[in-house]
């Protein structure tokens, strides 16, 4: 089933400024989501961004700091079962794409408890990071065994767009070249 831009949220989970640096390959990680970000943007996708324990880890990173609608900061490692989450995500989102840091931790927590409560949730695997790639590697195998969809930057900006004739088209193939 194809993702569709009507019904997603992008949720960009704790791209924040003291943890970036210790992610393997963190400069593509963020320049990904800074593609989806921006895509989601064309496209009328809601953006909304958790930051873990924000007084210790600091805020989202400055490329990625001005997308987000809406940030919820949180000191549970998932996201789902933070007070205030129920807010974060637009209503009748059906579709959450997700990206962010660590993808062992926070992001797997947040993915097993977005699926726990039933909804379709689609990891970005070049948008997600860890410091050790083996951790990385061990997380997106158990999202899947639970029920996510691993998709990539690529694969989620083309079929937000679903086809050439898109008034969007030229805008979104720009972030991609």
């Amino acid at each position: 089933m194809l993702v569709t831009a009507a019904g997603s949220a992008l949720l960009l989970v704790d791209f924040q400024q003291r943890l970036m640096p210790a992610i393997h390959d963190g400069d593509a990680v963020v320049a990904n989501a800074v593609r989806l970000a921006e895509g989601a943007g064309l496209l009328q996708v809601p953006v909304c961004a958790t930051e873990q324990n924000p007084t210790g880890l600091g805020p989202t990173v400055e490329a990625l700091a001005a997308y987000p609608q809406m940030v919820l900061p949180k000191m549970s490692f998932g996201a789902a079962g933070e007070p205030g989450f129920a807010t974060l995500l637009p209503p009748n989102t059906e579709e959450i794409v997700v990206a962010g840091c660590e993808a062992h931790v926070c992001v797997l927590q947040t993915v097993l408890g977005l699926l726990a409560a039933r909804h379709r949730v689609l990891v970005v695997a070049d948008a997600i990071g860890s410091r050790v790639p083996s951790n990385k590697d061990a997380a997106v195998d158990r999202m899947v065994r639970h029920g996510a969809e691993i998709v990539t930057t690529e694969m989620v900006l083309f079929e937000w767009l679903r086809d050439a004739h898109h008034p969007q088209f030229r805008a979104v193939h720009k972030l991609i070249r």
